[in-house]
């Protein structure tokens, strides 16, 4: 199906462009600042899922779409810079109601959780570095003479989304690691909520304002 030559070339392209952080890293590391682990792995769990939502498109053929028509990929774009400043906004609306009191305590319900994996999909399906990377890379490594172009971009699409897993989570759980520090005081918790909301509003003006790379 496809060659190990392609495989192996297409890994090594994957790894380039994820260890440069992008939309999903700066949102993992903001909620994990905001939220803590718990949050912060469930968050790389959504982004990876909604990123393989991309591949899935492309495979079917609207990432192509995406990526030719101006509107579409504008719209796909605002809408996901639109998310990423409402909940900045949110977290940092309620930094002050968190409390060292309540990252010791249990875990949150499953909804809970549920929700926030729900977040990352959102954010991830609607990283416009995904869908140039997916729309425009990963049709170049399948092998047109195999055949069966769909399955290979699906299975070629699970390499970054691999990567993605694990550098996210590492990014998270580092983050979180720092936030736990900021916890011996309430003071700086509250602060550190402020600040993974800034940093979620942040990228969302950023990612608004990223141009089409054309």
């Amino acid at each position: 199906m496809v060659s190990a030559d392609r495989f192996l070339a297409f890994a090594a392209m994957s790894l380039l462009v994820i260890v440069i952080p992008g939309p999903s890293v700066l949102f993992v590391i903001g909620r994990a600042l905001a939220h803590g682990r718990r949050t912060a792995v469930a968050t790389a769990l959504g982004n990876v899922v909604g990123s393989y939502a991309l591949v899935v498109a492309v495979a079917l053929g609207i990432g192509a779409l995406v990526e030719r028509s101006v509107a579409v990929f504008m719209a796909v774009k605002l809408a996901g810079a639109a998310y990423l400043v409402f909940l900045g906004v949110q977290a940092f609306r309620h930094r002050k109601d968190m409390k060292v009191s309540d990252m010791e305590a249990p875990s949150g319900p499953a909804r809970g959780d549920a929700r926030t994996v729900l977040d990352g999909i959102l954010v991830g399906v609607t990283n416009p570095k995904g869908i140039v990377f997916f729309a425009a890379v990963l049709p170049q490594f399948v092998d047109h003479t195999a055949g069966n172009l769909p399955a290979q971009m699906l299975l070629l699409g699970l390499v970054p989304i691999s990567i993605g897993l694990v550098t996210d989570t590492l990014w998270g759980l580092g983050a979180a690691a720092a936030r736990n520090w900021f916890a011996r005081s309430e003071r700086r918790l509250s602060m550190v909520g402020g600040a993974g909301g800034f940093a979620m509003i942040g990228l969302g003006v950023t990612v608004a304002a990223t141009g089409r790379a054309d």
